[in-house]
């Protein structure tokens, strides 16, 4: 039997809301008054916090949200990481950005997140009725892909529209499956913990993505299990790309079997309200017309414009340069622990009065390691080989960005959660995760693409009518390797289109972002709310 329901957190009264905000905050206190700012009323929550210790049901819980958010991180890092590094030996910058598409489902999730929310199996479990069948729908689709993919990618020519529109299918999964597992943690756990659902998913998410996209590229490098786990080197990793997904599929099966058999789902009192799919979209339309939710969704749209040109092509030009995969796969394994235990300070920081001032000071020193990043790369060795010291500085940007960007996203996180309304909350943070999402996600293929418009080289030999032509694109690139001539850059765009990058976002940041964040923050978290006649 099917029925139409609202969020768990979706109908709570007056009194039940504030006291849900303020434990999310993890305090026990009322709600300031209206005219209080953002920052005053933190800081009398601040005063009055306490620390309620997890009971080993909420221990059990939390284990299992952990796992749950580690089997969405685990395609997420395959999608947005490994497999355009993969890509790049056979495929240009404009190609790797028609992959990108494949990265929208999750930038867009708000727009089927009602549907989630509403329809379910009251016999299976509302979260459960989602999940269940997404996960083996994950799994079957990544065995299928595990027995197909390293053909796939073994051919001269990668049919790159096939490869993003199965990434696309699996992005879709995956957000679907983060729309349940975020409404189910608010009920998972006791309302004293509720506030560890995002400790869950940092950890669950960051860890699967890691997974799939650092520790999968080293052991997938022929170079890195050569140098650190073989006597005998062999033209292949350890891990092929196949095996990994086969891999994850298993571990897909086995524990939707667990949680089909042995989780049982509680059903929340609030699952007794009705409420139809029409209605949350009709929600969701009355918080993008809240008075200064425009002003914040530009800020969303816009704050990674000034990181995407960084983050989606230098460690690619460092390859290309000839930095060795061993030592990028180095690189990327020792930021992984690095960023767990920074990302522990990231979120204490982050607690304080005025959440979004550390994303001010992060957004500053990100766009400096974009700075530092092109000149690293800039001043690749010419002879090709890598030093220690020009190593250290690969690993110390690497670092130093990775810390940035947590800084920055745990920062916003927790102005999110203080400004969305409890009464809508999961629906409310759908909206805004998947707006943040977006304004890393829509500028991706453009830059890419820009990379090659700007980017000037021609192959070194001539063609079948004696004349020069350029390898930028793949088509030349293709008909160079076949003359067995090398393509000699004459103008990287990667500098141009990165130097674009970071003048907009300082642009962005000095005119329009920093002064806005500075007011947003300063507005009492109440005029976020909607009206009650309309929650």
């Amino acid at each position: 039997m099917w029925a139409r329901k609202a969020r768990a957190d979706t109908l709570l009264g007056d009194e039940e809301r504030e006291e849900l905000m303020m434990t999310r905050r993890g305090s026990p206190s009322p709600a300031p008054e209206d005219r209080t700012p953002l920052h005053a009323s933190l800081v009398n929550e601040d005063k009055d916090s306490v620390t309620t210790p997890m009971t080993p049901r909420d221990t059990r819980n939390f284990a299992l949200l952990v796992v749950l958010y580690l089997l969405q991180g685990v395609p997420v890092g395959l999608a947005f990481g490994s497999v355009p590094f993969l890509l790049k030996a056979k495929m240009s910058y404009t190609q790797i950005g028609i992959f990108t598409f494949a990265q929208y489902p999750y930038s867009m999730k708000f727009l089927w997140s009602p549907i989630i929310d509403t329809v379910y199996s009251k016999e299976l479990g509302r979260r459960k009725s989602w999940i269940v069948p997404i996960q083996l729908l994950t799994g079957s689709m990544f065995l299928w892909l595990g027995m197909n993919i390293d053909n796939w990618m073994a051919q001269d020519q990668i049919d790159v529209g096939k490869i993003t529109a199965v990434f696309f299918v699996l992005i879709f999964f995956s957000a679907t499956q983060d729309i349940a597992v975020d409404g189910w943690a608010l009920t998972l756990l006791s309302k004293d913990n509720v506030s560890y659902a995002s400790t869950a998913q940092t950890i669950g998410v960051h860890s699967g993505y890691f997974l799939s996209f650092t520790v999968f590229l080293a052991f997938n490098s022929p170079e890195f299990s050569n140098k650190y786990f073989r006597s005998e080197p062999q033209d292949v990793g350890l891990v092929p790309l196949g095996g990994y997904l086969k891999f994850w599929s298993m571990i897909y099966f086995a524990f939707t079997l667990w949680l089909v058999f042995l989780k049982t789902e509680e059903r929340s009192q609030t699952d007794q309200n009705e409420i139809d799919i029409k209605s949350v979209y009709k929600i969701i339309l009355s918080i993008i017309r809240l008075p200064h939710m425009k002003s914040y969704m530009i800020v969303l749209l816009t704050a990674k414009i000034g990181f995407i040109a960084n983050g989606a092509v230098t460690a690619l030009k460092l390859l290309e340069k000839g930095f060795s995969k061993e030592d990028l796969a180095l690189t990327v394994l020792i930021d992984f622990p690095v960023q767990i235990i920074f990302g522990y300070y990231a979120v204490q920081w982050s607690s304080g009065p005025r959440p979004l001032k550390p994303w001010l000071i992060a957004y500053c020193a990100h766009l400096v390691c974009c700075v530092v990043a092109m000149l690293i790369v800039s001043s690749f060795p010419k002879d090709g080989v890598v030093t220690s010291s020009y190593f250290y500085m690969v690993l110390a940007t690497t670092v130093t960005t990775s810390f940035t960007s947590t800084v920055a996203t745990v920062s916003m996180g927790a102005f999110m959660t203080v400004i969305a309304d409890p009464i809508i909350g999961g629906t409310y943070m759908t909206l805004l995760n998947t707006l943040s999402n977006f304004g890393g996600t829509w500028p991706r293929f453009f830059v890419l693409e820009a990379v090659d418009y700007f980017t000037v080289s021609a192959c070194s030999v001539l063609n079948e009518n004696g004349e020069t032509f350029s390898c930028t694109q793949e088509p030349g690139k293709s008909q160079c390797q076949e003359l067995e001539g090398q393509c000699l850059i004459q103008q990287d765009g990667y500098y141009y289109t990165s130097t674009a990058c970071v003048m907009m976002g300082a642009t962005f940041l000095v005119l329009y972002n920093a002064p806005t964040i500075r007011y947003l923050e300063s507005l009492n978290p109440k005029l976020w709310k909607l009206p009650k006649e309309q929650s």
